[in-house]
């Protein structure tokens, strides 16, 4: 695999990337995904700082026992190879295996992203298996960073999505006393109401929901700031937006009670730019080149179009970008990627 891929998960590093160390890149990432963080916090409480307590914490026990599951292994193979103890150096192994791992910034990264994809206060047993089933099933039992073809952070969003489904359902009303369904969940089952009846309620602001623009608008300062810093490419973002325009522009009907929301209402609802910045452009699960990133921005906001607007999970950006990192080999292969 081309090793200009692999260095960090959330990055779409290459070519026109600066050069810099994947310490210094975690940090424009972390500092990045703070507005919208706040934004998160503002509008939904401290509940996310509990989520994000949960993730750490499991992540870190998820990668102390990969680590030592790796150093079993490591040294059942040498005590094959040289039987004699004076040649075992179990503790040497353990550092070999733990540090890299401990070390691996991309794990922190990938724990914020579950953390903050699920709604605020999740019980500690569903944040846990998001991270167990992010790091483990969507990573290491891949080989470990750059190996993985499964966004991990979607992996382990979705495990619980489909094994919880009631429990990531309950997102707590930005207004105090309104109902706890997001926007994109109100237009979908809107009673009959038009467009223009449903957005004139108290829950709903000038672009899309209350408090859900805001939080789009912090992410896409964010993912703005990444592409400025050369952190990302431009190609899957603005391609990802400009497909969920197009597909929204071409089934709005004005607002009548059928309608599936107009490009404004999409762009700012739910995870969208969390989405296209930050989860779309993991270098290891998206294409190389550029025309393949164009592609592959393409694919992410049809599907997650048709998946808000058919499927049976209001926002659809797991299983968008999931379905869509089973495209890559195929994309790369048509266009023979060897940057």
């Amino acid at each position: 695999m081309n090793n200009k891929r692999i260095l960090s998960h959330g990055l779409n590093l290459g070519p026109e990337s600066r050069p810099t160390s994947t310490a210094s890149i975690m940090n424009h990432v972390l500092l990045a995904l703070f507005p919208g963080l706040f934004a998160q916090f503002y509008y939904f409480g401290t509940g996310y700082l509990y989520n994000l307590a949960i993730a750490l914490f499991a992540g870190l026990l998820c990668c102390l026992t990969i680590a030592l599951a790796m150093t079993s292994t490591s040294e059942k193979a040498l005590s094959y190879a040289s039987p004699t103890p004076k040649h075992r150096f179990p503790g040497s192994i353990a550092r070999k295996n733990i540090s890299p791992i401990l070390l691996d910034n991309s794990n922190w990264v990938t724990c914020v992203l579950v953390a903050i994809a699920l709604p605020p206060n999740m019980p500690i047993l569903i944040v846990t298996v998001a991270i167990v089933s992010a790091l483990g099933l969507g990573k290491y039992i891949y080989g470990g960073l750059g190996q993985n073809i499964f966004n991990p952070a979607m992996v382990g969003y979705g495990v619980v999505l489909i094994s919880f489904p009631s429990d990531l359902a309950l997102w707590p009303p930005v207004i105090e006393g309104l109902s706890g369904a997001t926007p994109l969940e109100q237009l979908k089952y809107n009673s009959g109401q038009t467009v223009q009846e449903l957005t004139a309620g108290p829950a709903f602001g000038t672009l899309a929901g209350q408090g859900w623009e805001w939080i789009n608008a912090a992410y896409l300062a964010g993912g703005l700031y990444l592409i400025y810093q050369r952190i990302i490419g431009w190609h899957i973002p603005v391609y990802l937006l400009a497909s969920i325009i197009l597909w929204s522009a071409a089934w709005y009907d004005m607002g009548s009670s059928l309608s599936l929301g107009s490009p404004v209402f999409h762009l700012f609802s739910g995870g969208i730019m969390l989405g296209a910045f930050f989860i779309a452009t993991d270098p290891v699960t998206c294409p190389s080149s550029t025309r393949g990133k164009i592609y592959f921005g393409l694919l992410c906001g049809s599907l997650i179009f048709i998946i808000r607007s058919w499927g049976g999970y209001p926002d659809g950006i797991a299983f968008a970008v999931l379905l869509a990192n089973l495209c890559v080999p195929l994309i790369d292969h048509i266009h023979n990627i060897n940057d």
